[in-house]
């Protein structure tokens, strides 16, 4: 009877891992296949496009590619404004979330449900609803209508800067910043209350508590905030579009990178739009897009494991 249920229980086991196993190369398939498929369009010579036996493997490997993206980008300067402006967002947001969530977890305030429960609407609401007043807000940007008062009735027009990202950032209210408010106030309620309780006693105030006791133990709280802030505002094209009419931002350039390397392509050609070679062209883009989220594939190999800890930690699933 035992060596049956034993039997049972080792046949469970072996179809168990086998789906496990067909889920995870499947998954992961799913993921890397793009990445895979953009890597060997990128390193392809013009001349193997139209080799029918060429698939995956190129057969004339070349660096042209990466080279006349990089031209026809301007990829360095690019990438140091869209570190700057990414970087720069992804710290003033992570030390704002960071109080705001020590706020609603530690403190006991009239009004603390509903302010909460408008922090959690923010991330349901859809961004393109208050697109407009959003505008409207940084083109005519006053506080409490001091501003106005030395604008004869005008505020400062905010748009074209970094200012709103910078202001929007500060405050609390900038890319999911609702969905890192969140994460910080699950975290720091986990946190024993006897710990503020003995700095109180040793005479620490709440911002000495908050930067000396909390926040550094708080680290994987505020890397995985500060990594999904680089990623997604590095992706953004909705918020960056908005307030930044002209900026050469990784996110704006692949918006009309085809129409930039087909001009650029007819132009040294001296023929039109019309006789230039889609295929090559779309091989180009390929290869924009690879360089565009290189980065972001460096950052994640870099801090891995620390982002897996982190979100295991705070409990950040789907």
């Amino acid at each position: 009877m035992t060596s049956k249920w034993l039997n049972v229980e080792t046949t469970k086991n072996i179809i168990w891992s086998f789906v496990r196993t067909f889920l995870i190369v499947g998954l992961s398939f799913v993921i890397l296949y793009p990445i895979f498929l953009k890597l060997s369009i990128a390193f392809k010579h013009k001349d193997d496009i139209y080799d029918p036996t060429v698939v995956y493997i190129p057969k004339h490997f070349t660096l042209e590619n990466f080279q006349y993206v990089i031209e026809t980008m301007n990829y360095l300067q690019v990438l140091v404004q869209s570190f700057f402006l990414s970087g720069g967002t992804m710290i003033l947001t992570t030390i704002a979330c960071a109080l705001a969530g020590y706020g609603f977890a530690r403190f006991k305030f009239k009004g603390r449900n509903l302010l909460f429960a408008l922090v959690i609407l923010t991330i349901l609401v859809p961004p393109q609803t208050i697109m407009v007043p959003t505008y409207i807000n940084y083109r005519d940007f006053d506080i409490l209508g001091i501003i106005g008062l030395f604008q004869s009735g005008q505020g400062i027009n905010l748009i074209g800067t970094y200012w709103p990202f910078i202001i929007s950032s500060i405050t609390g209210m900038g890319l999911k910043a609702g969905l890192f408010i969140f994460i910080f106030r699950q975290f720091f309620r986990g946190f024993p209350k006897e710990i503020e309780e003995a700095a109180e006693v040793d005479g620490a105030g709440v911002f000495r508590t908050f930067f000396t006791i909390m926040l550094p133990n708080a680290v994987p709280a505020i890397i995985t905030v500060m990594l999904f802030s680089f990623v997604w505002q590095w992706n953004d094209i909705f918020y960056t579009t908005m307030f930044l009419d002209n900026a050469r931002v990784m996110s704006m350039q692949l918006q009309t990178v085809g129409a930039t390397i087909a001009h650029q392509i007819s132009t040294q050609s001296g023929g039109g739009v019309g006789g230039v070679d889609p295929f090559y062209v779309s091989m180009l883009v390929n290869t924009s897009i690879l360089l565009a989220i290189l980065p972001l594939i460096i950052l994640y190999l870099f801090v891995q494991r620390h982002f897996v800890e982190s979100v295991e930690r705070t409990g950040v699933v789907g």
